[in-house]
């Protein structure tokens, strides 16, 4: 990189970065400006604009702002205490704001259950903050019906919609209530230090934990990405993520709302309509997560995706193999890539849209924004320790576990850890005596690497990555490595025990464009990974299962392991004997299990 490229990536750096200190500097020093104040200004200001927009319905800041009253009255004639906690179960819509708005303004906290719960799992969501109420959309009460039973706590439920059962309607609870603003005697004391939401991670290693947002956090997601991303009151945005995250649901909208813009709001995605809706809409910014930008590279052209406003895309989990490629094809002006944790108290942010950086902190800013990459003991699934018990710096490109200090400073905001509802999942989630005794740092789960300019990359999810041969293999590395292979559309890329054998041989569960030569890819393979991280098995099939966030899912594959019988999907071994990737069939896999077959 020569000295023109430096100078300018710094100065998109310092300009991002000032930004973002900017916008959220003042929020300490104003502790009960919190983001339902924000709202009542922005309906002062903006009145008839269209904040909300869906196909069903929009709202202008004046209505969402009279909505959101209603819901506050509503919680206030309920007798909702402050910090009483309301579950808010619906599909996107812009009513959805305008519920956990109102009653956020009340001074209740709202906590928002993934719409995809049933059962057991939704009912341990809700019992995990003991609400005093529920909100469900119709279309979802059958949903919480069959979770009802199983609650250990007792609360009142209402439904958006037409009635089921005995619930009573909330949308006519509400209908008659006055949408002026709050007047002194019903309005509660708030400060940024009071509890807003709960959102809960995914799950993916155990039952969800319900992640406390207070206000402060509230403010820093929404006018901080207002910061990051320059939003203007002529920006619109595309979301279609669901809002029950963090991204969706705060950062998409907030970012946009704080500063007179509009958010369209759809209800899922779709990478048919996603073009469409774009130019429809004049939407100058899109929000993405996980492997969406991967499905709309994979989608068939279309005229709306050349003609289209956007000025701006941003999130977290574009990968290098397809950044270029997604960029150029989409004529997208700009990308922000950061990384963050609903949670967490690590927030990167790669401003100069270096292909592949999750984010950059330049290390004249260590002191302010500590975050550090400490070695990993795969084999422990927790950092290592020298000889005094300390856990020991990561160099230069070398791979380890990312950790955020935990600091309570008013003027360093984005390194404070609120926890979780649970507070031994909060005590899981901090190291202790890191560097000196009694310091405490969060774990982000995530394994990175940082670069002498430094520029952070994710290497792996803590949990994808396992151990073969003696060595660690990223699951993320080997599946941008076969996604090289022409007529490879995406892998998936995971673990799997094999008898007689320590640790987990790799498996790859790919979607092709057609026949793939697998001659080709096992020799691309032996060029791209050492012998310990090329996939001993492959799996071909018509498509990868995301989660609702575009993340790939795992667990099902690595229990049906490479048994033919398992699935009607091919699986191929690479057989050391013939060099070659074979059909597994049932000779072959008794072969392995029996241990005949030398891996």
């Amino acid at each position: 990189m020569n000295l023109f490229h430096r100078l300018r990536d710094d100065a998109r750096f310092a300009a991002g970065a000032w930004r973002s200190l900017r916008a959220t500097m003042p929020i300490a020093r104003h502790p009960t400006r919190i983001f339902p104040t924000l709202m009542e200004d922005a309906a002062a200001r903006h009145g008839d604009t269209p904040a909300l927009i869906s196909d069903a319905e929009t709202l202008t800041y004046r209505e969402l702002d009279a909505r959101a009253n209603r819901y506050a009255r509503w919680a206030l004639a309920q007798g909702l205490a402050k910090g009483d906690v309301v579950c808010l179960l619906m599909p996107n819509r812009p009513e959805y704001l305008a519920i956990w708005l109102g009653i956020t303004r009340a001074g209740g906290a709202v906590a928002l259950l993934n719409t995809n719960l049933a059962g057991p799992s939704l009912a341990h969501c809700i019992d995990l903050v003991a609400p005093k109420h529920v909100i469900v959309a119709n279309a979802l009460a059958a949903t919480l019906a069959g979770a009802e039973r199983q609650l250990a706590s007792k609360p009142k439920i209402w439904v958006h919609g037409a009635r089921i059962g005995v619930w009573p309607r909330i949308d006519l609870a509400i209908e008659p209530l006055d949408g002026g603003p709050l007047a002194a005697g019903e309005r509660r004391a708030l400060t940024i230090e009071d509890d807003a939401l709960f959102i809960y991670t995914s799950g993916t290693t155990g039952l969800p934990k319900a992640a406390k947002i207070n206000h402060y956090r509230l403010m820093l997601a929404s006018v901080g990405f207002a910061g990051v991303m320059d939003t203007r009151a002529t920006d619109r945005m595309y979301d279609c993520l669901p809002m029950y995250h963090t991204t969706g649901g705060v950062v998409a909208t907030g970012a946009l709302l704080v500063r007179g813009g509009s958010v369209v709001i759809r209800e899922t995605f779709s990478a048919r309509a996603f073009w469409d809706d774009v130019e429809h809409y004049g939407c100058t910014i899109f929000q993405y997560v996980g492997e969406l930008c991967r499905y709309l590279l994979h989608a068939p052209h279309q005229p709306s995706e050349e003609t289209h406003r956007l000025r701006l895309a941003c999130g977290n989990g574009l990968r290098p193999d397809i950044w270029n490629g997604f960029q150029k094809r989409f004529r997208i002006p700009r990308i922000i890539e950061f990384y963050a944790a609903t949670e967490g108290n690590v927030t990167l942010f790669n401003f100069e849209g270096r292909p592949g950086a999750i984010g950059r902190l330049p290390r004249l800013l260590d002191r302010r924004f500590p975050v550090r990459i400490v070695r990993f003991d795969v084999a422990r699934e927790a950092p290592a320790r020298d000889a005094r018990g300390r856990c020991i710096l990561c160099g230069p490109g070398e791979a380890g576990e990312a950790i955020g200090q935990i600091v309570n400073d008013p003027l360093m905001p984005t390194n404070r850890f609120e926890g979780y509802a649970d507070p031994a999942d909060s005590e899981r989630k901090i190291l202790r005596d890191v560097f000196a005794p009694g310091d405490a740092w969060f774990r982000t789960g995530d394994l990175m690497r940082r670069d002498r300019r430094g520029y952070f990359y994710f290497v792996d999810r803590i949990g994808d990555t396992f151990r073969w041969k003696g060595e660690n293999v990223s699951t993320a590395e080997v599946a941008e490595a076969m996604c090289r292979q022409p007529g490879i559309r995406d892998a998936n890329v995971y673990g799997v025990a094999v008898p007689g054998h320590e640790g987990r041989a790799g498996m790859a569960a790919i979607v092709t464009d057609g026949a793939v030569d697998l001659a080709e890819l096992r020799a691309r393979l032996r060029r791209l990974l050492p012998a310990y991280a090329r996939p001993l098995f492959v799996r071909v099939r018509r498509e990868i299962e995301l989660t609702m966030t575009f993340k790939q899912k795992k667990i099902d594959l690595v229990a049906q392991g490479f048994d033919p019988d398992s699935t009607t999907d091919p699986i191929y071994f690479d057989d050391p004997r013939r060099g070659a990737f074979v059909r597994i069939d049932a000779a072959v896999y008794q072969g392995l299990m029996d241990e005949k077959i030398r891996l």
